[in-house]
């Protein structure tokens, strides 16, 4: 039997593989998405001091490390049974929308951008954000890279560090923020926003009006018709900081919500002979194997899961822009996978605009920022949207606030199924008898999954940090017939 080994994926956070099997004629027999990294977060936390976890968990990524801190400060408080000041809370939230902007404007322009401005096809040495540069301008590039300047300026302002924050704490955070450092952060908010809409109009540009892109992303080989989840406010908008989880079914019709202590209730884990990746599922629905529809307890999260799960954008620009995805679609929800890159960017607007509105909350610059914790801490559950999706972590303590157990289902871990049969799809729709595999070829398979911007590093962990790639083609009689590589010496 022939294969094929994507090994590993690139544009990435973090290492996995895809391998394909073909028949004798040479289309798709099987295909596997496997993270061969294992990953040991959960079992040495046991034995520490709940209140050092914010700072062990973001070590498990430098890519959203605010995420996990953020998510572990919430399950402190539920720990230590103590509410965060109204103040803490903003400026949580505050730092958290200027790290959405950071995050998803580094996924869009570095990670998913060539593949659409300079092309599926092209060159690997143009697929790139100096390809994107290039071919877009020094101007936007300019803009790309001072967006992400001034808001790690933000993060190391309330933070303490423009990455690994050092500033949750259980019922507050450490430190406020004088008037000098609102106002300059409210012009940042200001620039973010406008960052935000020069994004749209590129994709626009670029991605909507090119037919081939647009039919690309409306293609059935991209996709996925799964159950959606996304955190909501109180009126059913997406909210990244705080809210219920809303899961709602492929016809986009509630089927349930549930608040963080409830998760067990509805999300259980399994686990396959082949990866160290587990893969969740709804339990109410229950594990039909990887298939998708309303019988199969599939579910998909991140972006344009969110954006399905809601009622819609809490803020007036992003509602906008949310209006005219769905129209422009066909109505809601939309299952197109490709769609998840226009998702992201009407969030990255929407978080620079949420970050605009705490810049002016009179009470931000208030120096009540902590209620201190008095009550026994026994166990704790903190849920953040991620960049990536749903961000769980589940704490249990003794007495004295040791960790005994340990539990973290990340964004990546979330959409491990559906990132799966949508590889598999692709790669059954791109390779055919008599179709010659090309590196083109193996990207189109790539991008299938890159809409998810999968962090593996949150899913699993690895010390290697080298990012070599090698596609080998082996006939029926396992002879090797092609080589592609890179990264390799």
């Amino acid at each position: 039997m022939k294969k094929i080994t994507i090994d590993p994926i690139t544009r990435l956070e973090g290492h996995g593989k895809i391998t394909i099997f073909l028949n004798e004629d040479g289309g798709v027999a099987n295909t596997y998405f496997q993270v061969p990294e294992l990953r040991g977060f959960e079992k040495f936390s046991e034995g520490r001091p709940a209140e050092d976890m914010p700072q062990i968990t973001q070590r498990i990524c430098g890519v959203c490390p605010e995420a996990h801190h953020m998510a572990s400060t919430k399950a402190l408080d539920a720990l230590f049974h103590v509410e965060p000041t109204s103040t803490a809370r903003k400026l949580r939230e505050l730092l958290y929308s200027s790290f959405y902007v950071t995050d998803h404007t580094t996924h869009f322009y570095i990670l998913a951008a060539p593949d659409f401005v300079m092309g599926p096809d092209a060159p690997p040495a143009e697929r790139n954000i100096l390809g994107v540069i290039a071919k877009v301008g020094l101007e936007l590039g300019g803009a790309v890279i001072n967006t992400r300047k001034q808001n790690h300026w933000v993060i190391q302002t309330i933070g303490g560090r423009p990455i690994h924050p050092c500033f949750g704490l259980p019922g507050g955070v450490s430190r406020a923020i004088t008037e000098e450092e609102r106002a300059q952060m409210e012009e940042i908010a200001k620039s973010s926003v406008e960052f935000g809409k020069l994004s749209l109009k590129v994709f626009d540009d670029v991605v909507l009006k090119n037919q081939a892109y647009l039919d690309m992303i409306l293609s059935d080989t991209f996709v996925q018709k799964s159950y959606n989840l996304g955190m909501v406010d109180e009126n059913n908008k997406v909210n990244f900081y705080d809210g219920k989880m809303r899961i709602v079914d492929p016809e986009g019709k509630e089927f349930a919500k549930y608040s963080p202590p409830e998760y067990l209730d509805h999300i259980a884990e399994r686990v396959e002979s082949w990866t160290y990746l587990k893969i969740p599922y709804l339990k109410k629905v229950g594990w039909k194997g990887f298939v998708d529809g309303k019988d199969s307890g599939v579910y998909r999260v991140a972006p344009l899961a969110r954006l399905n799960a809601a009622d819609g954008m809490a803020t007036p620009l992003a509602q906008e822009e949310y209006e005219k995805m769905y129209s422009t679609l066909g109505g809601k929800p939309t299952h197109y996978t490709l769609a998840t890159h226009w998702a992201r960017l009407i969030e990255l607007l929407y978080a620079a605009e949420r970050f605009l509105d705490l810049c002016r909350d009179p009470e931000i610059t208030s120096t009540d920022i902590r209620n201190i914790p008095t009550a026994t801490p026994d166990e704790g559950v903190g849920i953040v949207e991620a960049p990536r999706g749903t961000l769980t972590h589940h704490y249990i303590t003794d007495e004295r606030g040791v960790v005994k157990k340990c539990n973290l289902i990340v964004g990546a871990t979330n959409n491990y199924a559906p990132m799966y049969m949508s590889i598999k799809k692709a790669a059954e729709d791109f390779i055919k008898p008599g179709v010659e595999i090309t590196e083109g070829l193996l990207n189109r398979i790539e991008m299938s999954w890159r809409s998810y911007d999968p962090c593996l590093s949150c899913a699993t962990h690895a010390l290697p940090g080298q990012m070599p790639l090698e596609v080998t083609v082996y006939d029926a009689d396992g002879n090797e017939v092609k080589k592609l590589s890179q990264g390799i010496s």
